[in-house]
């Protein structure tokens, strides 16, 4: 069986049906007086996952943490964790923990005092807090930190504190809402494999809500993205992004180039697709698609070849055009190229030498072309 792009790590509970998932929504409904902010949602999730809510602002990704945390309550469905329904069980009674992006922490308070406050309140042993205290200082690499107020720190370094808090009350759940917002980029990228890391030591079910794709895909095993409080897919980064269940997703997820088109043939899971310009499309990943049903060709901008001279022998998936645009990015060249019919087709090339043996520039006619199996067609 062929992977459609690299495995970070075997575990997939998913794809076991004897697996039970550990949180459960079950056509869950939440709705704020007119305002339905999500609707009959469904939806699974296993222990020790890192998943992603992904989502535009007010999709209702944050309205699911929140009622999963216990700050609010679902008008209609349930919320299972572990088996246990979880409807009106105060949030200070449910086995989760959660991290917003404002980090919360106390400023008058030490930073060993900030991680050691829910303990406290819990009525733990002073020396049981100590050590803990210790093994969360230890985790986030903040021991010589310890005395140091939250000022004292940097944005990354408070993160990590409030970081340190959440999970030192040892939670089942660790729920983290937009917890890399308040970062620069540089430090918000060094910080999603720390926290990867650290969900893999402390074995831990993370439930992540993030606006930021590249968040999501770098980070969680699966995500669910979401739009109008409903579920648009499930599926791990790479399905997600290789494999988008609707234009919705496949034009939410990076970028895409869409072909309009009607299919004239299909073979097994190959199709031919008649679409503008003349365009002709052979694609070895046809779905579900019928022939003679109009459908759309979606293929991501580095699957595109952009060439001064038509490919020999190409009687499919090739079309002439117009350099555009180009922008240079250093680690890639990214080329818009404008067809006959005024459709402007985004395609990237990999700097992979210093010197291009086939340099394009503004205004030069070029042809864009494609392998069979490098989009794929979706019919919704």
């Amino acid at each position: 069986m062929k992977s459609l792009g690299s495995i970070r790590r075997s575990f997939a509970p998913w794809s076991d049906p004897a697996a039970k998932p550990y949180i459960v929504f079950e056509n869950v409904t939440k709705r704020f007086g007119d305002f339905t902010a999500v609707n009959d949602l469904s939806l699974s999730i296993f222990e020790r996952e890192f998943f992603a809510l992904l989502g535009a602002s007010g999709c209702g990704k944050s309205t699911l943490l929140r009622m999963l945390a216990g700050f609010d309550e679902p008008t209609s469905g349930r919320i299972l964790l572990d088996g246990q329904d979880l409807r009106g069980i105060p949030p200070y009674k449910r086995p989760v923990n959660m991290m917003f992006q404002s980090y919360a922490l106390f400023p008058h308070m030490t930073v060993e005092n900030n991680i050691a406050f829910g303990l406290k309140q819990e009525g733990m042993a002073k020396a049981d807090i100590e050590k803990r205290v210790a093994d969360m200082l230890k985790l986030v690499k903040l021991e010589q930190f310890a005395k140091r107020k939250p000022h004292q720190l940097s944005g990354g370094q408070r993160q990590r504190v409030a970081l340190a808090r959440s999970v030192a009350k040892r939670p089942k759940v660790l729920l983290l809402d937009e917890p890399l917002g308040a970062l620069d980029k540089k430090l918000r990228e060094e910080t999603q494999f720390e926290l990867m890391d650290l969900q893999q030591e402390l074995g831990l079910t993370f439930v992540v809500v993030t606006h930021d794709q590249e968040e999501a895909m770098t980070m969680a095993d699966r995500i669910a993205i979401l739009d109008k409080g409903e579920v648009m897919q499930v599926a791990t980064p790479t399905e997600v992004y290789e494999a988008p269940a609707s234009r919705f997703v496949a034009g939410f997820v990076g970028n895409v180039n869409m072909f309009e088109g009607k299919v004239a043939s299909r073979d097994a899971g190959s199709a031919r697709i008649s679409g503008g310009n003349g365009l002709t499309i052979k694609t070895e990943n046809a779905g579900d698609a019928s022939a003679g049903s109009d459908v759309v060709f979606a293929i991501r901008p580095e699957k595109i070849k952009v060439s001064s001279k038509k490919p020999a022998d190409a009687e499919a998936n090739v079309a002439e055009g117009e350099i555009y645009d180009i922008a240079y990015l250093g680690d890639m060249t990214v080329y818009h190229v404008r067809l006959a019919d005024g459709q402007v087709v985004k395609a990237s090339s990999l700097n992979a030498v210093r010197i291009s043996e086939d340099p394009l520039s503004w205004n030069d006619r070029a042809w864009i072309s494609f392998r069979p199996d490098a989009g794929v067609v979706l019919t919704r």
